[in-house]
């Protein structure tokens, strides 16, 4: 095997995504999962749950992580990289701790990590860091022997991820009518976050307004919007909008939302819209609701035309991005100068998240970082 080629020291690879009910019975034990600590009452959940009852009870992206995985091993195979892939959830099964066992079991001792979040924030990065801490500790006390486990880095910006995007966005204008398509806006939508947690995403550099967790997806956006202009010739109008948002209503959470600027897009008298979830990696169910569901019936209650353009999924282009970053870390642990695919201004995200990155709201330990405590 060529240098180059060579996943070294990684013996795995490790799917790690929130994960979701898979039935009408699932689907309040998972929010009870979710929100474990924070008193929420069961009859509260039924109500949140309603969202997923629409949908039989059934969240998509178990599903879509399959299709990942399968994109993921059809890549490897086919580049010659036998690397095993595992999955593992944070919220529903399979459950985190429960793969790492089995890893262990199956002789893995170093591990990368591909989270199904591209971007810097409490939610998106750290949690997942203090999720692998915690399972590593159950291990731990179970007496096994623990791997070593590498987060790859931030993808927001890697070519395999936003090309398919920038794809979606044309197919998307094409289905509008030429009579409104040359005006359609385009909508960027990511998850919408407290504010407080915006401002300290990312390295302690990079704190304040809006955090990495902003910055991130507006140099996104502009790439997306730079190379739609490229291909078409025009410069559509564009914003960073928010949607999901699920916090106490006196706490401040980014805006604006997606149905209020649907509101003023029409005010505007701007001909057609097209929705674009750069924040998500699939069509899980924050994308089918809050977009297809909510925000579609709220823009034809309008009467404004409106399209979603599509998630980046199990896209073969995203599947060989992850093993581009697999290789590419594996290089540098090796001591291998390499070079690390990135559009747009920001350029490539750190290997090892720094202390004080995405600080938690309370203190609790995080694996894969520079404050590890499994180094």
């Amino acid at each position: 095997m060529s240098d180059q080629h060579d996943p070294a020291p990684y013996d795995a690879l490790l799917l790690l995504s929130f994960g979701g009910p898979e039935g009408p019975d699932d689907v309040v034990p998972f929010l009870e999962n979710v929100t474990r600590g924070r008193g929420i009452p069961k009859e509260r959940l039924k109500e949140v749950g309603q969202h997923y009852f629409l949908f039989g009870g059934v969240s998509p992206i178990n599903d879509q992580n399959r299709a990942l995985l399968d994109a993921l091993r059809t890549d490897f195979e086919q580049a010659g990289l036998g690397l095993p892939v595992y999955w593992g959830n944070r919220n529903w099964a399979p459950y985190l701790t429960d793969t790492l066992r089995e890893m262990i079991t199956d002789g893995r001792r170093h591990i990368a990590v591909l989270t199904t979040s591209a971007y810097a924030s409490y939610s998106g990065c750290r949690q997942y860091r203090e999720n692998l801490a915690d399972a590593l500790a159950t291990l731990e006390a179970e007496g096994l022997p623990l791997p070593r486990v590498d987060k790859l880095r931030h993808y927001f910006n890697h070519p395999g991820f936003v090309e398919p995007m920038v794809e979606g966005v044309l197919a998307s204008l094409a289905e509008l009518d030429p009579s409104v398509r040359n005006g359609a806006h385009l909508a960027f939508t990511t998850h919408s976050i407290p504010e407080s947690a915006a401002d300290s995403s990312g390295p302690v550099t990079e704190h304040g307004e809006g955090g990495a967790y902003v910055k991130q997806h507006l140099d996104v956006a502009r790439v997306i919007v730079d190379a739609v202009r490229e291909q078409t010739g025009i410069a559509h109008p564009w914003k960073l909008v928010y949607q999901s948002r699920s916090g106490a209503p006196h706490i401040p959470w980014l805006e604006p939302d997606i149905c209020d600027h649907l509101e003023e897009l029409h005010g505007a008298g701007v001909p057609a819209a097209v929705m674009v979830p750069i924040g998500f990696v699939s069509d899980h169910m924050e994308v089918l609701y809050d977009l297809d569901t909510e925000a579609t019936a709220k823009a034809a209650e309008l009467g404004l035309p409106v399209r979603r353009s599509a998630t980046v999924g199990a896209d073969p282009r995203f599947a060989a991005a992850v093993r581009e970053l697999v290789l590419e870390r594996a290089a540098t642990e090796r001591g291998t100068r390499v070079e690390r695919c990135a559009l747009g201004a920001l350029g490539p995200s750190h290997d090892l998240c720094p202390i004080g990155c995405c600080p938690a709201r309370a203190e609790r330990p995080a694996a894969a970082g520079a404050d590890s405590p499994y180094a």
